[in-house]
């Protein structure tokens, strides 16, 4: 009788597992590189239901890093993890709780992720999503004490 159900429970565990790799819950990883003189870069993809891509970007403590993500399909998102994380660890920015752009001074120098991704409930639905990321990485130095890039004051 426990043969029985050790043998449904491994049964039951291999459907399981066959039905994640059959949905296709594989990542693209991308290398971002900015062309020489520039300080950002703008790439455009698409994306299909569970399928994510992942850009990698280098990036020293200290330097300023802005994220945006443009599309017109409303359940595309972004996260951003730090250096040695990435999807399925904690993120330094969640796109589908803070909104489509990402700015901060970094803490840690590294290689920075960057997934973009659909929500679960369009990606079941196998939903596709065409979208323009750009990202900026500045020295972070700014004009002065208490000034921002852009000459306002920060308090």
């Amino acid at each position: 009788m426990q043969r029985a159900y050790v043998t449904t429970f491994l049964g039951c565990l291999i459907v399981a597992l066959l039905s994640s790799v059959a949905r296709g819950d594989e990542s693209r990883n991308e290398t971002l590189r900015f062309a020489k003189g520039t300080t950002g870069a703008s790439v455009t993809g698409s994306i299909t239901g569970y399928k994510s891509v992942n850009y990698k970007v280098s990036a020293k403590a200290g330097q300023h890093m802005v994220v945006k993500l443009s599309t017109s399909h409303t359940a595309t998102y972004f996260n951003v993890y730090p250096p040695g994380r990435g999807p399925g660890d904690a993120a330094l920015f969640i796109g589908s709780i803070n909104g489509d752009r990402f700015a901060t001074t970094l803490p840690d120098g590294g290689t920075y992720t960057i997934q973009v991704y659909m929500m679960r409930s369009a990606a079941r639905r196998n939903e596709s999503a065409d979208f323009k990321l750009r990202v900026d990485i500045d020295s972070g130095k700014t004009s002065g004490p208490g000034s921002s890039r852009n000459g306002a004051q920060e308090y």
